[in-house]
């Protein structure tokens, strides 16, 4: 599959419906009991683009994206407006948002992440498709700069640091990030009679694994 490092519009998706998804196996035992399973390591998200349209330009440039990314051929950037920062809603990005990984001496490239806590109970997202401009890093309480300290690739979300950090030192991160998409489907249907009714497209999103 070929990626386009290009972002849904915003104004379009701002509105959509849509969020994580997980694959559980459950088998019932005969004595009643239950065994749980899960195939996959993360959360799959998906989304409805078409809750998001609001006009008729709106539907112009939907159909435009689609034909561009020729249907579910290619994937593309997408903004979850609900969880799409390191930070706390309503906050800053700083380089100390994130625990990304801790200095064992003799690694100096590590993978951006984004830790979901409740209670004792933690999973770490990577992060693939960090924003331009928007990241920070840090060891420790020392802050990092782009070019100098470390070097980004907003294709993988990996951070190559110009030296290894000795042992226990923490790696810390923040930033923007995108989710890394395709079209679930290859048709569109739009009417402007249905439209102007306040009937929206169904245009389904899906996360694809880069």
């Amino acid at each position: 599959m070929i990626f386009h490092e290009v972002r849904f519009p915003g104004t379009l998706s701002f509105g959509s419906v849509g969020g994580p998804e997980r694959r559980t196996d459950v088998v019932t035992l005969a004595n009643g009991h239950e065994e749980r399973n899960t195939p996959w390591a993360h959360a799959r998200r998906r989304y409805d683009a078409g809750l998001g349209l609001r006009g008729l330009e709106d539907i112009a440039a939907l159909i435009a994206f689609f034909e561009a990314r020729q249907g579910q051929l290619h994937g593309f950037r997408w903004k979850d407006w609900t969880d799409y920062a390191s930070s706390l809603p309503g906050q800053d990005v700083t380089f100390e948002d994130q625990l990304i990984a801790t200095g064992d001496g003799d690694t100096n490239r590590f993978q951006l992440a984004k830790r979901y806590r409740s209670g004792p109970h933690e999973y770490l997202r990577p992060i693939s498709k960090p924003v331009a401009g928007t990241v920070r890093l840090g060891i420790d309480n020392e802050a990092l700069v782009e070019g100098v300290d470390y070097d980004l690739d907003l294709t993988t979300g990996e951070v190559t640091l110009a030296y290894a950090p000795e042992i226990g030192r923490e790696i810390r991160a923040g930033f923007e990030f995108d989710v890394p998409v395709r079209f679930d489907t290859d048709r569109i249907q739009t009417s402007v009679a249905s439209f102007q009714a306040g009937e929206a497209p169904n245009v389904p999103v899906v996360e694809v694994r880069v």
